[in-house]
C-alpha cells in the first residue's frame, strides 16, 4: 500500500487521535504516528489517572465527613498498591480499545519514532511517509532543572503515575505552584501523606482570579499542608536508607523525603523531530507558531496542542483537531478554534471551576467599566462536618448591560456546575440573563443566579 495519505497526524494522543478520526470519517486517508502508548497524556499521565486518585481522596475525606454525619465508620490504611493496580488496568483497558478503535475508523497506526526529512515527508524507523497535510501534535514534557544537583532524585508527574506502584509515599515535597503541583500536593495530603509544597518565590496559580487563589490557600493550610513561600532549593541527595535530602540556599533542610515530586512547568516536545529540515518557525521557548487556523509557516503543516503555547487542555486540542478536520475535508471552511472563553477546572480539594478573565485580567482590559459580584459561604454538606470548607463564587462583569466576562468557584461540586454555565457565557449573557433564570434550591450553583 502506498505511503501516502491525505492526513498524518505525529502523535496519538488527544489532539492527533481527533484530526485522524474526524479527517476519516469524511474519507480523508489518515495515519497517526506515534512511539508511547496511544492517548498521549491525558490517558496515561494526566487527566484520566488524576481523576481516579482524586476520587480516591476525595473518598477519604469522605469517610471523615460520614463521621460527622452519624455512621459508625473509621478511616483505616489505605491499600495503595491495590489502588494503583486497579487505575492502571484501567488505563490498560483504554489503551486496548484504542486500537480496536482506529482500525474501525480506517485510520493507520504507524508505530515508532517521526522525524520530518523534508516539508512534506516523514521517517519513522528508515521508512518514509509523506501527506498533503501533516498535523503536529506531538504534545509536552514536565522539566526537571537541569542547575540544581541531584534534581534527578525527584520525579516528575510522569513518574508520579509510572513509578510510584508498590508503596505510598508516607513524606512528600511537591516542587512549583500551578495547578497540576496544587492537585497532587492535595491528593497525597488526602491520602495521609505528610506534604510540602514549594514554589521558591513564583506566584501560586499565575493567571487564576485572586479569590481562587486566597481560598486554596487557605485550604491547603486547613489541611495540614506545609507551604514554604520562598525557600530556594540548593541540593537534593540521597540518604543512607535511600529517601531524598533536600537543602535550600539558607541553608535549612528537610529530610526523608520520600517522593520529591517536580511540577514546575511543562516543555514541548519539538527538540528531536526534525523540525530544522523544514520551514516551520518556532519561537524562543520551543513553541511552533501558528496563525488562527492552526496552521505553521509551512502551508500543509499545522500544529495544535500544548505545543503551540496557547491553551495547553486536553478538550482544546480535541476541538482544535476536529476544527481542522472540518475545515479540510467537511466542507466548513468558516470552523476554527475560539482561545476565548475557555473553562477548565482543578481537581484539588474543594475543586475549582473557572472560566473567562480573572477580576485583574478584566480590569486590565477593560478599566473601569469592570463591576465584581462575589459571595463566600459554607455549603449545606459542610453545615454538618467539622471541616467547614467554604465555597466561593465571583462574577466579572463589564459595561451598561454586564456582560459576563469571568466566572469563577471553588468549592464543593465547582467541577460539574461549571460547564452549564460556561455555554451561557459564551453565548454573551449578562448579569440579568443569570438574575432571570430560576434557581435551582437547594443547590451551591443556584448563588450564581441570585448573586446581589
Amino acid at each position: 500500500m502506498s505511503n501516502h495519505f491525505d492526513v498524518i497526524a505525529i502523535g496519538a494522543g488527544s489532539g492527533g487521535l481527533s484530526v485522524a478520526e474526524r479527517a476519516a470519517s469524511y474519507g480523508a486517508r489518515c495515519a497517526v504516528i506515534e512511539v508511547g502508548e496511544l492517548g498521549g497524556t491525558c490517558v496515561n499521565v494526566g487527566c484520566v489517572p488524576k481523576k481516579v486518585m482524586w476520587y480516591g481522596a476525595s473518598l477519604s475525606h469522605a469517610m471523615q465527613d460520614a463521621q460527622d454525619y452519624g455512621f459508625d465508620v473509621s478511616v483505616g490504611d489505605l491499600n495503595w498498591e491495590k489502588l494503583v493496580m486497579k487505575r492502571d488496568n484501567f488505563i490498560g483497558g483504554i489503551n486496548d480499545w484504542y486500537f480496536d478503535y482506529l482500525a474501525g475508523q480506517n485510520v493507520e497506526l504507524i508505530e515508532g519514532y517521526a522525524r520530518f526529512v523534508d516539508n512534506t515527508t516523514l521517517e519513522v524507523d528508515g521508512e518514509q511517509y509523506t501527506a498533503d497535510h501533516i498535523v503536529v501534535a506531538t504534545g509536552g514534557a514536565p522539566i526537571i532543572p537541569q542547575d540544581i544537583p541531584g534534581a534527578e532524585l525527584g520525579i516528575t508527574s510522569d513518574g508520579f503515575f509510572n513509578d510510584l506502584d508498590e508503596e505510598q509515599p508516607a513524606k512528600v515535597v511537591v516542587v512549583g505552584g500551578g495547578y497540576i503541583a496544587l492537585e497532587l500536593a492535595m491528593m497525597m495530603r488526602g491520602f495521609g501523606s505528610d506534604v510540602s509544597v514549594l514554589h521558591q518565590g513564583w506566584p501560586v496559580l499565575v493567571g487564576f482570579d485572586e479569590m481562587l487563589q486566597t481560598g486554596l490557600r487557605a485550604e491547603m493550610e486547613a489541611s495540614g499542608i506545609h507551604i514554604n513561600d520562598a525557600g530556594i532549593i540548593s541540593k537534593l541527595e540521597k540518604q543512607a536508607d535511600g529517601k531524598v535530602l533536600l537543602t535550600f540556599q539558607d541553608g535549612d533542610t528537610i529530610e526523608d523525603i520520600d517522593a520529591l515530586i517536580w511540577a514546575i512547568g511543562r516543555k514541548p516536545n519539538t527538540d528531536n523531530i526534525g523540525l530544522e529540515n523544514t520551514d516551520i518557525e518556532i519561537a524562543d521557548n520551543g513553541m511552533i507558531k501558528v496563525d488562527e487556523l492552526e496552521q505553521t509557516s509551512v502551508p500543509g503543516i499545522y500544529a495544535i496542542g500544548d505545543i503551540i503555547g496557547k491553551a495547553p487542555l486536553t478538550p482544546v486540542a480535541i476541538a482544535a483537531g476536529r476544527r481542522l478536520a472540518d475545515r479540510l475535508y467537511g466542507g466548513k471552511p468558516e470552523r476554527k478554534m475560539s482561545y476565548e472563553n475557555i473553562a477548565t477546572v482543578m481537581f484539588t480539594h474543594p475543586p475549582i471551576g473557572t472560566v473567562g478573565l480573572s477580576e485583574e485580567a478584566a480590569r486590565e482590559r477593560y478599566g473601569a467599566a469592570v463591576k465584581v459580584y462575589s459571595t463566600s459561604f459554607v455549603p449545606m454538606y459542610h453545615q454538618l462536618t467539622r471541616h467547614k470548607v467554604k465555597t466561593a463564587m465571583k462574577l466579572v462583569v463589564v459595561g451598561e448591560e454586564e456582560k459576563i466576562v469571568g466566572c469563577h468557584v471553588i468549592g464543593l461540586g465547582a467541577d460539574e456546575m461549571l460547564q452549564g454555565f460556561a455555554v451561557a457565557i459564551r453565548m454573551g449573557a449578562t448579569k440579568q440573563d443569570f438574575d432571570d433564570t430560576i434557581a435551582i434550591h437547594p443547590v451551591s450553583a443556584e448563588e450564581l443566579v441570585t448573586m446581589k
